[in-house]
């Protein structure tokens, strides 16, 4: 995990937190604790919980056991308190003490259910509200190591792609092909593997395929989308399309409009314009030239600390983009039972443009 500026985004939640009238934001294990303290802890059925009061120092209620790891994370070097709590007591009636148990509180968004409605139990006066209201908009805009570690993840990812035509041979299978780049993301300077989609043929069709035992074979479009997380905690996510030997004769001309349809978002990427305005520009050329039925998922998703996060590149989405905040642009089309085809980028909005995380040539790679 790279180091952040976690003081100052604990104090601008607790700011947030006394502006919206929130007596405390409880965040469990997941990209908010990161995003906040730069410990990651492990989601586990024993409570750990950071509680940012309003009024006072954020606390961190952690299992006794878990005591030592979260004061050697950056929880530490902090000073945040970490109240431990044994295997006989009560976490809940701990976090209810440090806020009282009415009032409002913010939990995040990804806390286990289990873990909301004991929290609901032990402030049963209390009314609960999602967190992302006054954490998201910090999340959403990435600062410059946050955009470098981006621009890292997708230089790793490229790196990837680069060797991904070699391995496209008719006779493999899907499955086949997807273990060996998932080997690759990891030699690549990944941590984690997330997700690898091998969608040959028809199966190009599902945008969300991943890997099957379909044999590849001669004239197969194939749809190549992969990503993980480095070990600075940022993710990859890029999609290529490549074709084993010649396509079906009518891939070629809907591909071309594909290309030019991402290079036009891309292109309109900049602060000041709306998400939908971003999606809309993708949109266009498909369907002024028959396709747009075909495409039939947003233009993309925000990136961070998870793949999927905000903003969302979609119709409806008049969110106006602000330098600093980082999104797929991946539009795509589908035909069912025959091929499918999607470009993908990861972009950050800067004053007059955007940042391309992603340099492999976008035209149909032919093996």
């Amino acid at each position: 995990m790279h180091s952040g500026d976690f003081a100052g985004r604990l104090e601008a939640v607790q700011r947030a937190a006394s502006v919206r009238q929130v007596d405390g934001v409880l965040v469990t294990p997941g990209p908010d604790l990161l995003y906040l303290t730069g410990y990651d802890a492990k989601p586990l059925e024993r409570l750990t919980c950071l509680v940012v009061r309003a009024e006072g120092d954020p606390v961190l209620v952690a299992p006794g056991l878990e005591r030592l790891a979260a004061l050697a994370s950056p929880i530490g070097a902090l000073g945040i308190e970490v109240a431990s709590w044994g295997e006989l007591d009560d976490p809940y009636a701990l976090v209810a003490g440090l806020l009282g148990t009415s009032g409002v509180v913010a939990l995040d968004d990804h806390m286990w259910a289990e873990k909301v409605l004991a929290l609901r139990q032990a402030m049963p006066h209390a009314s609960q509200v999602l967190a992302g209201a006054l954490i998201g908009p910090l999340r959403m805009r990435k600062d410059e190591a946050e955009i470098d570690a981006l621009v890292e993840a997708g230089a790793a990812i490229d790196r990837v792609h680069a060797q991904v035509s070699a391995l496209l041979r008719p006779g493999r299978t899907e499955r086949a092909v997807g273990a060996e780049i998932s080997d690759l993301i990891l030699a690549e300077g990944h941590a984690t593997v997330d997700f690898v989609i091998v969608g040959s043929g028809p199966n190009g069709a599902s945008p969300h395929h991943e890997v099957s035992d379909r044999v590849l074979q001669a004239g197969d479009v194939v749809v190549v989308d992969i990503g993980g997380t480095m070990p600075s905690g940022y993710c990859s996510d890029c999609t290529r399309t490549y074709a084993i030997g010649e396509p079906p004769a009518d891939f070629q001309a809907a591909y071309d409009v594909l290309l030019a349809a991402q290079a036009a978002a891309v292109q309109h990427v900049r602060a000041g314009v709306t998400c939908e305005s971003v999606d809309s520009a993708a949109r266009t050329g498909l369907e002024d030239a028959g396709y747009g039925e075909l495409f039939i998922h947003r233009t993309g998703h925000g990136i961070g600390l998870q793949t999927h996060e905000d903003p969302y590149i979609v119709e409806g989405n008049v969110l106006l983009l602000e330098p600093g905040m980082a999104f797929s642009i991946e539009p795509g089309f589908y035909v069912e039972g025959r091929y499918g085809a999607r470009i993908e980028d990861i972009v950050i909005a800067t004053a007059d443009g955007g940042i391309a995380a992603n340099h492999r040539p976008h035209e149909l790679q032919t093996v």
